[in-house]
């Protein structure tokens, strides 16, 4: 840790990184782009090590996409949270799609041109984050956390972070004996801000619009924090499941019920829509949410104790369309299993980590499922996140035994 040597940089990896090379070691290097000859200083490793991280802290052949960050606490050292405040805009996302297109090749097989697609409402990149969570230092000043560090960093305000969000002001405040304090901005103008998981303003849940529907959404509960995420996410599953009247859908990992909410008025009365959530307010939610969809049903319960009949009854052992939007780990194995044995005819796989989406997609594939679609959108612009929504139908006839 602290070794300084002059590097050029290669390929962009998973992470917000640039692999570059020193003695026949791998280095991710930060605040790099690939083409650019940097200075680094090592953050992480040994001499024993396989591989060291590192930051880039001077740059002596810029790249043509190098941008000055736009946030003072972007670079070496400072505030973690973003990855490619110097990245012009366009570029960042054709990282993001590299990284995909490197993830699903190395993890599935596949090869595939990804194009990351902008979300409405965004210009610049900044100004986005809805749900921004705050680290308590021990004088109680709130800022963000350093990257892959419970340091934490006092601010100004953060540039991603919503209008609506900065207004909380909760930089210029003192939190004496908090350890975060969260501030949710709806897009119907509610807020709310909460103090280690409790809510200090606001009600106890927010409403959202999207979908055509409102949503209410407990403190601390799970909503996409890009303003035109839900929308996009919602349009690009339906198109890709193309529900029809009287099928029977499933929304597995359903959160407050934005998917099935979606399906059910496509599958009508006349069809089924099962959601399955771990979370049990998210639940509550989601059955305050959808009490006027009589064939939406809701269980509470893991997702993959559910599917294996060892959760709540109802789920049904046969579907025609299958919606998943697991958490940054992936479904994994069982649940992919799971899935194909009821054969759906579609399955829609909404996803936040290109990773764990491209070993879940090798699953499906040994299990009959194939890629037919995939689109990547651009929820997290100055981060090295992207979302994707995997589009899969069955590859012929398998033997699910």
């Amino acid at each position: 840790m602290g070794t300084e040597v002059v590097v050029d940089v290669g390929a962009v990896a998973h992470g917000g990184v640039c692999v570059a090379r020193h003695e026949g070691r791998a280095v991710f290097v930060r605040h790099a782009l690939p083409g650019e000859r940097v200075r680094i200083r090592v953050t992480e490793g040994g001499t024993e090590d396989r591989f060291w991280r590192a930051d880039a802290v001077a740059v002596l052949t810029p790249s043509p996409a190098r941008v000055e960050p736009p946030c003072p606490w972007a670079g070496p050292g400072k505030c973690g949270g973003c990855d490619w405040q110097h990245v012009l805009l366009p570029a960042q996302r054709s990282l993001k799609a590299a990284v995909v297109a490197e993830q699903l090749e190395r993890l599935a097989g596949l090869r595939r041109e990804i194009v990351v697609e902008p979300v409405p409402g965004d210009d610049d990149g900044l100004g986005w984050r809805t749900r921004v969570t705050y680290a308590v230092d021990a004088n109680g000043r709130a800022g963000l956390r350093a990257h892959r560090s419970h340091e934490v960093v006092p601010i100004d305000h953060c540039r991603i972070a919503h209008p609506e969000v900065r207004a909380a002001r909760v930089e210029d405040g003192e939190w004496p004996g908090a350890a975060s304090v969260e501030v949710v901005a709806a897009n119907t103008g509610e807020r709310q801000l909460l103090v280690d998981g409790e809510v200090a303003e606001g009600r106890r849940y927010v409403v959202e619009e999207a979908a055509g529907r409102r949503w209410r959404v407990s403190g601390g509960g799970f909503w996409q924090v890009h303003p035109g995420a839900a929308d996009t996410l919602v349009s690009a599953v339906l198109d890709g499941v193309e529900a029809r009247p009287g099928e029977t859908a499933l929304d597995l990992y359903c959160g407050v019920g934005l998917f099935a909410g979606a399906l059910a008025p496509l599958v009508g009365s006349s069809g089924t829509v099962v959601g399955v959530e771990g979370a049990r307010e998210a639940v509550t939610d989601a059955r305050r949410n959808l009490h006027d969809v009589p064939w939406v049903r809701l269980l509470a319960g893991r997702v993959d104790r559910v599917l294996a009949g060892t959760g709540p009854a109802g789920m049904p052992a046969a579907a025609d369309i299958v919606v998943l939007d697991p958490p940054r780990e992936g479904a994994k194995a069982a649940v992919v299993r799971q899935i194909a044995a009821r054969r759906p005819r579609v399955v829609a796989y909404v996803a936040c980590d290109p990773a764990a989406l491209a070993r879940d997609l090798a699953t499906f594939a040994a299990h009959g499922y194939r890629l037919t679609g995939l689109r990547a959108f651009d929820l997290f612009p100055m981060t090295h996140h992207v979302e994707c929504v995997a589009i899969l139908h069955p590859a012929g006839e398998v033997d699910y035994s």
